[in-house]
């Protein structure tokens, strides 16, 4: 992939972790377990749902700041180093990418037959508070564009390396 490219994906990439990270940062510092129950219908019967939602929320965050300060790195270099910049690209795959679509808990699972259907392709374990559902199909918008767009960064870092070689 050319560099400036690559680059261009680093840029792109970081503003969307930046943008994931505000958008959980703002909702988990503002929300907390008895206001979830309390917005449920379901109320205390979902406890051990919600528990496990913001634990996967959390998670995320932490993904997504972590993600977010490497693509920086490689962004603020005095030298772009390309060969850094994909393997920080990889890994955002395999962190961030990764851990919104497969969430520890499976609070939720993609099924993509809805993308075709203009319905979300988020289905849900049990029906979350509309704060939750609202938050995670907001993250999903912005994942589905890293996805798209990081699709090449999917396949294993080794096996690319190993494709440049063989074709220089």
């Amino acid at each position: 992939m050319p560099q400036e490219q690559t680059k261009d994906l680093c840029k792109l990439t970081r503003d969307k972790l930046s943008e994931a990270s505000q958008l959980l940062v703002d909702f988990l510092d503002h929300i907390h377990l008895p206001k979830l129950i309390e917005e449920s219908e379901q109320g205390e019967n979902q406890e051990r749902f919600l528990k496990e939602f913001l634990s996967d929320l959390r998670r995320l965050s932490v993904t997504c700041e972590q993600g977010y300060e490497k693509v920086s790195l490689v962004l603020r270099r005095v030298k772009f180093n390309e060969d850094f910049a994909e393997k920080v690209l990889n890994e955002i795959v395999r962190t961030c990418i990764y851990n919104f679509y497969y969430p520890k808990n499976e609070v939720y699972e993609e099924d993509g037959r809805y993308s075709y259907t203009n319905r979300d392709t988020i289905q849900f374990r049990e029906e979350p508070p509309p704060s939750l559902k609202a938050i995670t199909l907001n993250l999903s918008k912005l994942f589905e564009v890293l996805r798209d767009e990081l699709e090449y960064y999917e396949m294993d870092y080794i096996t690319r390396a190993r494709m440049k070689v063989g074709t220089s």
